[in-house]
């Protein structure tokens, strides 16, 4: 998507302050606002309420703070980073620089690990590794005003997935959003996928209904 005329947000909770939790229920939200979603996919990750677990911001509000300890898990798989949107582009950027950047994001989801660090995949993806789940991702290029959102349509590693956005997409910096719950909804791809509730969602949002 080109940042200059697709606009790109983020959704967690609706007006009852309620996750939600799929698709089809923020599609109606935006329908009774006049709107459409032309494109989605979750967006991080987030705990057994749905909620993120890591710095989310959305509409340059901060609904939760940056995490930086250490734990289980792929989020704590460090280093772990940020897809934000600011001053009218977007960006993806390990965690600590982002927060020493200082920048104010209009949206922010913190999720992880990092799939490529300026040019270079995460240190810790090994070439020869077993674990293969669906993933999705995303990377930006031009100086920030391509994003790539990416799912697999197979079981790969780390190592595969993160090679996809350093040697194919061509993006600098390239951010894990999750494995099994990996959804989409595209419907110029013809694809609106259901199952397991999810946390923080990355739309792409027109105005009219008409898709």
């Amino acid at each position: 998507f080109d940042v200059r005329r697709d606009q790109i947000e983020l959704f967690w909770r609706d007006g009852l302050k309620e996750a939600f939790g799929s698709f089809r229920r923020l599609q109606a939200h935006l329908a009774n606002q006049g709107k459409s979603l032309s494109f989605a996919m979750n967006a991080g990750m987030y705990n057994d309420k749905l909620a993120p677990i890591g710095l989310y911001v959305e509409g340059g509000k901060s609904f939760k703070s940056a995490n930086r300890r250490d734990g289980p898990g792929n989020f704590h798989l460090k280093p772990n980073g940020v897809f934000y949107m600011a001053g009218g582009k977007a960006g993806v950027a390990e965690t600590g620089a982002f927060i020493k950047s200082g920048i104010k994001p209009r949206i922010a989801s913190q999720s992880g690990p990092m799939l490529v660090i300026d040019g270079k995949l995460h240190p810790r993806f090994l070439k020869d590794s077993t674990s293969r789940k669906r993933r999705n991702g995303v990377g930006v290029k031009d100086g920030g005003d391509t994003v790539i959102f990416v799912i697999s349509e197979d079981f790969v590693t780390f190592h595969q997935f993160g090679s996809l956005f350093r040697d194919h997409l061509k993006t600098p910096n390239a951010l894990f959003f999750d494995g099994t719950i990996s959804s989409l909804y595209a419907p110029e791809l013809s694809r609106a996928d259901w199952g397991r509730p999810m946390g923080p969602i990355v739309g792409v949002v027109r105005d009219g209904k008409k898709q």
